[in-house]
């Protein structure tokens, strides 16, 4: 009966560790945002690969991400911005690091073409300044706010 009890009590503590293991490799599995939703033609570019996104589909830094004629995409950083794509956007997240228990943030993406909706999350909030979106002809500082951009 003690060893039915004992493999009981170690079975509940594997399936309360699961979650919190799993919790600290997204962490650390190095993707910085998700696809909520993708509509149309959505592709991410990552490493010479390209790949359909669909809702679910992890970013990392450095990835393109290419909607056609007629798409849209939402897409959601770690830190609760939010992302929305229109038809024929391009888009490559250049930087991104939401550490707050190190105090180091850092949210750059590069807008070839297209237009966006952005809506700032927790770095927007506690590190306004280090917020950047570029255009061919502009760059565009944050200062925790929602606003819509185009690149033609």
């Amino acid at each position: 009966m003690k060893l039915c009890l004992r493999l009981v009590a170690l079975l509940c503590l594997v399936c309360l560790a699961i979650p919190v293991l799993a919790a600290e490799s997204t962490i650390d599995d190095g993707h910085v945002a998700l696809v909520k939703q993708a509509r149309g033609s959505v592709t991410i570019t990552r490493g010479g690969k390209t790949l359909e996104a669909a809702g679910g589909a992890q970013l990392e830094v450095s990835d393109r991400v290419v909607t056609g004629a007629g798409a849209t995409a939402s897409i959601v950083f770690r830190d609760g911005t939010l992302l929305t794509l229109g038809q024929d956007a391009d888009i490559v997240v250049r930087d991104y690091v939401f550490a707050p228990k190190e105090d180091k943030f850092s949210f750059s993406l590069y807008m070839t073409r297209g237009s966006a909706i952005y809506e700032s999350g927790k770095i927007g909030k506690l590190d306004p300044e280090s917020v950047k979106i570029e255009t061919p002809k502009a760059t565009v500082g944050v200062r925790g706010t929602r606003f819509l951009i185009e690149a033609n």
